[in-house]
């Protein structure tokens, strides 16, 4: 009987240990980063290892299914045959090279969303283009991985001196069989036990609970579990009382719509409205921060209708264009903007066209890029995007698309073929300047590019004020309101699972003829922004709009904030979550600053999880029965 140090499966349980230990060593690596962070303690550091390691272990023997195999069925005298222990040194090398090339790519997720790989990690796979270059921009990525090949081909050498060269068994196939399925079981056990990471929700600091993830792991959790049914993942209040709720709260329901109806004329001004990505209210100055970075935007708080209040509704730029859009909250899984049945939805888009307005979407990257040119040219709007710009209109470009001036210019011209048309307009622009790798033009700004997220803003906060300049002088500038808002926050990471300052955008409505300047400080939402401006143009229209006017006395202050798992409704102070396990969590704020959140656990009211309940089942079941398209029955598009 071979002894267990020439026995070929060796290789097998030699490299399991070196995969909990890199994936140890990442772990800990992690944990040093976001020491400032955590819940620290001797439990919760021995909780985060220990589950960790069961993680590890479990992921370890997913990865190797494939080695299990080849090891287990290739013949004796192949198997210990020179020219196969070097291609066995080969493949084993790609492994190793795959795992330290992960510990890179960890860190360098966790250095942007606070995050193990989830389903942010899955999305970027479709987008490998846009992907990939953001990355050769970012690093010196022939560094690193030179740095990674060595790193591996040590590890890889070690084990050729002391598994490699000095395993040579002659094993039967049946007891190869054997032990192969014994291994090939565990993989299958796992599966069963284990889904979502259960076991690593040890805290209600989430940083914690992330630590005890492994990456690799999670990627494929997020992989397989990329859809969420809401009915099915959700807690659930039966229809007979939840769509009542919806009518007798929102004005609306799957048969009606919400009559908005004014007095006085109808007033056609254009609309610019400019999603800036990534502002998070920790940037600007106006809410608090002291660093300098929005110095043109600051300005423009005492000359706008400024809302200091108001909250994203997601972490992703399409759940800014959904909320704004269609306002509607976040439902689980995929923004709606992504997913392929999301043509004729409700949308302001629509609401426009049918008061006459030229509507367009104008992008500074690819549109096809997270399904964007797809959806807003179905739901009412003309798209522009940098393949329509020619080349003396793009003076600097990075992978994500061209500088926000040139954005800014061929918007300023695309407003002009509107005008000479006589035509009210509708631009929806969406930046991308503030986003990794931090690229612009040198010399606009006093912080150099390519040097972080501070470059990113400040040189978004300077193109909008030369955007407002050159407007300023156009014919139509005064019949022109500016809208501008972020997409979502700069980070999603913190100590909750939904750290609500993280949430907090600007939004502006400026328009110095038009607007009288005032500061709004109640607790809105994105889904709000188009029934105020609505509100503001004093549109007569039929509504299957979530959001309401933020102007109006009897506005009802509240926020909608999500991840792709968890959906929470901010009300009163409190914070209510609802997971994809059925479970329901209310906290209570004890305190908040503009870079920090503290919660207390509190026993749930009824009334605030049915308020919650109604917002999210009912979004998800109108989109899921197709309730909440553009029906000509109620408007008309022209």
């Amino acid at each position: 009987m071979p002894t267990i140090i020439n026995n070929r499966f060796i290789i097998i349980y030699y490299f399991i240990l070196q995969f909990i230990g890199i994936a140890m060593f990442i772990r800990t690596v992690l944990l040093f980063k976001s020491f400032d962070q955590l819940d620290i303690g001797l439990l919760q550091i021995l909780q985060i290892y220990l589950i960790g390691f069961v993680y590890d272990f479990i992921t370890g023997f997913y990865f190797v299914i494939p080695f299990i195999l080849y090891v287990a069925l290739i013949p004796n005298k192949i198997f210990v045959h020179k020219w196969h222990k070097y291609f066995l040194t080969i493949s084993y090398l790609f492994l190793i090279y795959i795992l330290v090339f992960n510990v890179f790519s960890e860190y360098l997720f966790w250095d942007e969303f606070g995050k193990r790989f989830n389903f942010i990690a899955v999305d970027y796979l479709v987008y490998t283009h846009e992907v990939i270059n953001n990355i050769i921009e970012s690093y010196p990525l022939i560094q690193i991985l030179s740095l990674i090949f060595l790193i591996s081909a040590g590890i890889t050498y070690f084990t050729y001196q002391n598994i490699i060269t000095n395993s040579t068994p002659f094993i039967s196939f049946k007891r190869r069989i054997i032990i192969g399925i014994s291994l090939l079981l565990l993989p299958v056990i796992f599966f069963n036990l284990f889904d979502k990471q259960p076991l690593a929700n040890i805290s209600q600091n989430q940083f914690n609970n992330e630590l005890a993830k492994n990456g690799i792991y999670s990627f494929f959790s997020a992989f397989r579990n990329n859809t969420l049914d809401y009915e099915e993942f959700y807690k659930t209040i039966p229809l007979e009382t939840v769509m009542p709720n919806l009518k007798k709260n929102h004005g609306f329901d799957g048969d009606s719509v919400k009559v908005i109806q004014k007095s006085g004329e109808e007033l056609k001004y254009n609309i610019m409205l400019v999603m800036i990505e990534s502002l998070s209210a920790e940037y600007v100055g106006a809410f608090g921060d002291d660093r300098g970075l929005t110095p043109n935007l600051d300005k423009l708080s005492t000359q706008s209708l400024f809302f200091n209040n108001l909250y994203a509704t997601g972490t992703r730029t399409v759940r800014g264009m959904e909320a704004v859009v269609l306002s509607v909250p976040p439902t689980p899984g995929r923004s709606i903007v992504k997913r392929p049945d999301n043509h004729n939805m409700f949308s302001a888009g629509f609401v426009f066209k049918d008061k006459g307005y030229e509507n367009k979407f104008i992008y500074a990257g690819h549109g096809y890029f997270d399904n964007m040119n797809s959806f807003f040219s179905h739901n009412g709007f003309d798209t522009v995007d940098r393949t329509d710009m020619s080349s003396d209109e793009i003076t600097f470009a990075n992978v994500w698309g061209v500088c926000d001036e040139d954005l800014f210019a061929r918007t300023l011209k695309e407003a002009d073929k509107s005008y000479k048309k006589q035509q009210p307009f509708f631009n929806f622009i969406m930046t991308t300047s503030n986003h990794r790798p931090y690229t612009y033009p040198e010399h606009k700004i006093d912080i150099p590019s390519h040097t972080g997220r501070s470059g990113g803003v400040k040189y978004t906060d300077y193109a909008i004020n030369e955007f407002l300049k050159q407007a300023a002088v156009k014919s139509w500038f005064k019949n022109t309101i500016f809208v501008i808002v972020a997409d979502h926050n700069g980070g999603s990471a913190g100590k909750t699972s939904l750290p609500n300052w993280r949430y907090k955008i600007p939004l502006f409505i400026y328009a110095p003829n038009i607007i009288t300047p005032s500061i709004i400080s109640k607790l809105s939402s994105q889904i709000d922004i188009m029934p105020t401006l609505f509100s503001i143009l004093n549109f007569n229209y039929d509504s299957k709009f979530y959001g309401t006017d933020i102007l109006a006395e009897n506005f009802s202050e509240r926020a909608l904030i999500g991840n792709y798992q968890k959906l929470g409704l901010l009300k009163n102070n409190k914070l209510v979550i609802l997971e994809p396990d059925k479970t329901v969590s209310e906290y209570e704020i004890v305190e908040q600053t503009l870079y920090d959140v503290k919660y207390q656990k509190i026993k749930y009211l009824d009334k605030d999880v049915e308020d919650a309940v109604t917002f999210y089942q009912t979004a998800s079941y109108l989109y899921k029965h197709k309730l909440n398209r553009w029906h000509s029955s109620y408007n008309k598009i022209p």
